[in-house]
């Protein structure tokens, strides 16, 4: 589905799930075209906007603490240390071990060591 679209539908399904639900979207670049909620995306939103950049460091180390568990799961590829972001030991691993469930296809890397679309 591609990072741009799955990144707008699971902001979405977070803003649905809110309670109370928002007055007021700001987002980083971004606008949500299904949400009923008045938005504003703006541009390098998390240089700009305090309240963005807070949300944006929330999501990173979220994200971070999930990726870090997942390394349990998925052990050889030191998610833990890399957190998955594309570095040189997460490509060197990629290319011991290719690609799991969790890699994206679309991911430069993983497409072309499978010849997935």
């Amino acid at each position: 589905m591609g990072i741009s679209k799955a990144t707008r539908m699971a902001m979405l399904q977070a803003v649905r799930q809110l309670n109370p639900q928002p007055q007021f979207l700001l987002i980083d670049y971004v606008k949500l075209k299904e949400s009923y909620c008045p938005q504003k995306g703006i541009i390098h939103g998390d240089s700009r906007c305090f309240t963005i950049a807070c949300a944006s460091i929330i999501a990173k180390v979220t994200r971070d603490h999930l990726v870090i568990e997942l390394d349990k799961e998925f052990p050889g590829y030191n998610l833990a240390g890399h957190k998955g972001y594309g570095t040189p030991e997460h490509i060197t691993s990629l290319q011991r071990m290719g690609p799991c469930r969790l890699h994206r296809r679309s991911f430069s890397p993983v497409r072309e060591m499978t010849g997935w679309i």
